[in-house]
């Protein structure tokens, strides 16, 4: 349920000024910085963080990336006066980015006061406890098959393995699954496998070979290994999920409110105008 809700504005900025509350926990100053003078805070840093944070190698621990951000604002703030000096933020193009990120940043600040609202305790516990009642608990097999193109192979196949040979070996020899190493297929709930197949897996004991059966994908058999009932996690386990889903849902609706009360236009690209071609140029 959290994991189908998408939306491409909704994934902005998600989380990271809590990130950088952990990496800024070293009992840093307020002021982190100056370059000839001019300062840079942690308010800067935590800006930064937000843009850059996601950007950042994963391996790099909280301190690498402090240092990181530090060394980038100092870096910003020489070039920035450098390119001030030289009149580079001057002239229509200039402009045009700087309109573009002011407007991102409007459209962030707007998605950040939706989140607060939206994502409540109230909410959190209603959205967990309806996912929680809808999908409850759920039955997993665990299952290996080899998949044959015809019935005469897969009697074939079932005879080997029934006769005593490793299932996983026949599986390498033979089946036409390339997905499916030696034939194992994992966990898996009933929804997640054609209706044949499932049907019979599910009704199939641990330990047990079935009987063939014909799918969509050609003839199988299934060597049943373990069954499970997976209990609905915990909310503490999947808080960060429900989060997420409440924002971008929030943040869709939003969007979609204002879509919904706008005049819309949009152009398909001309195609480029044929250049004449000159007598001269034909030859």
């Amino acid at each position: 349920m959290f994991r189908k809700t998408t939306c491409r504005i909704a994934a902005i900025g998600l989380a990271s000024a809590t990130i950088w509350t952990l990496i800024s926990s070293t009992a840093w100053a307020k002021v982190i910085a100056r370059v000839d003078g001019v300062e840079i805070t942690e308010d800067d840093a935590a800006i930064a963080f937000e843009d850059l944070g996601p950007t950042l190698p994963p391996q790099m621990d909280p301190g690498q990336k402090r240092e990181y951000i530090v060394n980038y604002l100092i870096d910003l703030k020489l070039t920035a006066r450098k390119a001030a000096a030289d009149k580079l933020d001057k002239g229509p193009d200039f402009e045009r980015k700087m309109a573009y990120f002011q407007e991102k940043a409007r459209m962030q600040a707007l998605l950040d006061t939706i989140r607060a609202k939206a994502v409540t305790e109230t909410e959190i516990n209603r959205v967990y406890t309806e996912a929680a009642t809808s999908q409850g608990s759920q039955t997993e097999v665990k299952a290996s098959h080899i998949l044959v193109e015809t019935e005469e192979q897969v009697k074939e196949a079932l005879k080997r393995v029934r006769s005593g040979e490793d299932f996983a070996k026949v599986a390498t020899e033979i089946s036409k699954d390339p997905g499916s190493p030696g034939g194992e297929l994992g966990w898996f709930t009933k929804e997640k496998m054609v209706p044949e197949f499932a049907e019979l897996a599910f009704k199939t004991p641990p330990g047990q070979i079935s009987d063939p059966v014909k799918s969509r994908f050609g003839w199988h058999i299934i060597k049943v290994e373990d069954r499970r009932t997976q209990e609905f996690p915990p909310l503490a386990d999947v808080r960060g999920q429900v989060e997420q889903f409440i924002t971008r849902k929030s943040h869709t609706e939003a969007i979609q409110a204002l879509r919904g009360n706008a005049k819309i236009e949009q152009f398909q690209p001309q195609e480029p105008a044929l250049k004449p071609i000159s007598p001269s140029s034909a030859r």
